[in-house]
């Protein structure tokens, strides 16, 4: 607490002659990065959701679509069968959509994915989700499709942090932190975007990395994600600033322990099969020892993409940060 205060009684000294403060989002395609961004923004702007409400609409619906035909190609893929034959018609009914068109889910649409969301072979496809690229949220939208599609339908905060949207190149919000200017500048998840946002890394206040804990049996996404930070590491822009490590999406990853081993896709663990906590804190350790800056301090914590705590934490350590940042000034000058 005394920290917070600190915080806001020298900010209000400074707010006049402070430079805006820069954290940089990063993490692979899939991380969570936007998720977590949006929790800042509702944290920190009171009226996000109010302002944003109707765009969001359009996107859940795309996010719906997007993930029913995703299991229905995996269905063929997967050489899957539909229990009840009516839904190989209700499946080219929805399959033949351009979901990026929809702005309203007509009746005929629901009926079919219901009648496909009840069905035992889309659920055994549904089970094997780790086969095929399908969102995160589709069984949360799915359960609720009667409630999402209704006539007066508004996002809640829910809807708004299950929803998945790419980061095309770099988004950047600005946004008020007990009076000081903050910009938080989301990237995109690409390996071929990341040229083109490596110079935000200077002067940055603290970089937030994300990395997805779910992908931990995705050789390529965990290589890739070791990359990105070893580059965020050994940038010469950020040697000084802080890095927040959000080991993402713990709940999938809970999930995903008991059936797939740790072990199989790293031969060094040397944990218990199926205990998660173990296993997490073997992926954080991994991760830590990438870093070869030892002036350099990494915080830590395990989040869930959806949980509103997590935004709260960020915000607290980007203050601490902060306080360290104009100390370290205060002492020079």
């Amino acid at each position: 607490m005394m920290c917070c205060a600190s915080f806001k009684a020298r900010s209000q000294r400074k707010k006049h002659q402070r430079q805006e403060e820069k954290l940089l989002v990063l993490g692979i395609e899939g991380s969570g990065k936007s998720t977590l961004t949006k929790q800042m923004l509702m944290f920190l702007d009171k009226d996000y959701l109010e302002k944003n409400k109707h765009s969001f609409v359009k996107v859940v619906y795309e996010n719906i679509f997007m993930a029913v035909q995703s299991m229905i190609r995996a269905m063929d893929t997967l050489k899957i069968s539909y229990r009840n034959k009516i839904n190989e018609k209700n499946a080219a009914l929805l399959q033949s959509i351009d979901y990026q068109t929809m702005t309203s889910l007509q009746p005929k649409y629901v009926e079919a994915m219901k009648n496909l969301w009840s069905d035992y072979g889309i659920k055994e496809c549904y089970q094997r989700r780790n086969e095929y690229e399908v969102i995160d949220s589709v069984k949360y939208f799915l359960d609720d499709i009667d409630r999402i599609s209704s006539p007066d339908y508004l996002v809640n905060k829910q809807d708004v942090l299950h929803i998945r949207e790419a980061t095309n190149g770099i988004v950047e919000y600005p946004i008020d932190l007990d009076g000081v200017p903050i910009r938080i500048i989301d990237t995109s998840g690409q390996r071929s975007e990341y040229r083109k946002w490596i110079h935000h890394f200077e002067n940055v206040t603290a970089i937030i990395f994300l990395l997805a804990l779910n992908q931990y049996d995705n050789e390529d996404a965990m290589e890739e994600s070791k990359t990105l930070f070893c580059s965020a590491m050994t940038s010469p822009w950020s040697k000084n600033s802080p890095v927040i490590l959000m080991l993402n999406k713990k709940d999938l990853f809970e999930e995903k322990i008991m059936h797939s081993h740790l072990v199989d896709h790293f031969p060094e663990f040397d944990g218990p099969k199926r205990d998660a906590q173990a296993a997490r804190e073997f992926l954080l350790r991994t991760f830590v020892d990438l870093n070869t800056n030892s002036d350099r301090y990494i915080y830590s914590h395990f989040s869930c993409a959806t949980d509103i705590g997590d935004a709260q934490f960020v915000v607290y350590i980007v203050k601490v940060a902060i306080l360290q940042a104009n100390l370290k000034n205060v002492s020079i000058s």
